[in-house]
């Protein structure tokens, strides 16, 4: 397989630092020489290749971005971003898999358990000893979390959790959930071990996005917990939120991987691809997608750099995170159909990447706050006046 080599217009290369691009050289060497090669056949099966999770453990890929006390890499928030770049470069599951890990497990219980919570899990989940999910959607409450059913209530020196919750990725291999419930009509978060009674989670089949990723229900009926469990300081919607602003970020990145994958795809098949005695990437038509394709593409690099920086400083916004994440992930999604277009019959086959990430990026567009709940994050933002209410 000939070296990957990324799309790079501006020049941005030298924007790095040393030790980020160290970190990026590893996980892209990773991504090309273990994960590619078996990525379409699960992606057919509708499986998660587990077998590759110590691995990812053993790149530092999990919690990368939080402290090395707890067993992690105690890299920067743009390794952080480069690592799901290239991530998604392979596949939108597996970046997932890892913004799970990280973003929306990890990091909550690095922000808001208790020193008990982060000794005992925060090294298992860092190691991949343990797998976990993120339990806030319900089947009838998307866009509005607020709007959960799932309840805790105390019982005696603990809590008892009831609900269900809907699109949970890693959810049935998962070890730990951190779960939302209303507790007295207010949301708190939960650390919840999988293998509790009354806890299930049932995988989700019949997808033709993210096929290689484990997307699950939880249920919970009954579920006991003791009052250790609980975040004992966050309460409200607040909490959950600033967990989904943590996964954005990685999303913003990740899907300008999948975009540089698909552009690299189409940029090869283009030259090589013969029509009417020349190259297709001698076409007039071919050369304005490829020059569209690669302006977009380069726009979200540079929206991802200074993103990073920023939020290294410590002064990124969730509106900052919200117009990266919109503008990407639709831009990656354009890129996707564009360059499946280009590839003629040959965009159908798994034997092309391009159709894969595209199919995926129908999920990615959605999860994590839809592109409209974005648009409206942002024109709140810009105007004042929140139209969501």
């Amino acid at each position: 397989m000939d070296p990957y080599k990324q799309l790079d217009f501006f020049a941005l290369e030298d924007q790095f630092t040393e030790d980020e691009r160290m970190v990026r050289d590893a996980v892209r060497t990773w991504v090309s020489e273990r994960f590619l090669p078996l990525v379409q056949a699960h992606y057919e099966a509708g499986t998660f290749p587990m077998e590759l999770v110590p691995e990812l453990a053993e790149l530092g890929v999990f919690g990368s971005n939080l402290p090395e006390e707890y067993g992690c890499a105690g890299l920067n928030n743009v390794c952080y971003g480069m690592i799901c770049r290239e991530l998604e470069r392979g596949d939108s599951g597996l970046r997932s898999f890892v913004s799970v890990q990280g973003s929306l497990v990890m990091w909550p219980i690095y922000a808001y358990g208790t020193e008990e919570q982060k000794r005992e899990w925060l090294p298992k989940l860092a190691s991949g000893q343990a797998i976990g999910c993120f339990g806030l959607t319900e089947p009838d409450f998307g866009s509005n979390p607020g709007g959960m059913t799932t309840v805790a209530k105390k019982d005696g020196d603990g809590y008892v959790l009831n609900g269900r919750k809907m699109w949970i990725t890693n959810g049935t291999v998962s070890d730990v959930a951190i779960v939302w419930a209303k507790l007295d009509g207010e949301v708190r978060g939960f650390v919840v071990p999988c293998d509790l009674p009354g806890f299930s989670a049932p995988e989700q089949k019949h997808k033709f996005s993210l096929r290689a990723s484990v997307t699950s229900e939880l249920v919970l009926e009954d579920v006991r917990v003791p009052a250790s469990a609980i975040f004992p300081e966050i309460k409200g919607l607040r909490g959950p939120l600033q967990c989904l602003t943590q996964a954005r970020y990685g999303i913003a990145w990740g899907a300008t991987g999948a975009a540089e994958a698909c552009f690299s795809e189409g940029l090869a098949y283009s030259k090589e691809r013969e029509v009417f005695g020349k190259p297709l990437a001698g076409m007039q038509l071919a050369q304005k997608k490829l020059a569209d394709m690669a302006t977009q593409i380069t726009l979200g690099q540079l929206m991802m750099l200074r993103l990073g920086r920023l939020k290294d400083e410590g002064t990124m916004t969730h509106s900052q995170v919200s117009m990266a994440k919109r503008n990407n992930v639709h831009m990656a999604l354009e890129c996707a159909r564009t360059v499946r277009d280009m590839l003629g019959a040959n965009g159908i086959s798994l034997e092309f990447h391009t159709g894969r990430h595209m199919c995926n990026l129908e999920s990615v567009i959605t999860y994590e706050g839809t592109h409209d709940i974005h648009t409206l994050a942002i024109g709140h933002e810009v105007s004042g006046i929140p139209a969501y209410r």
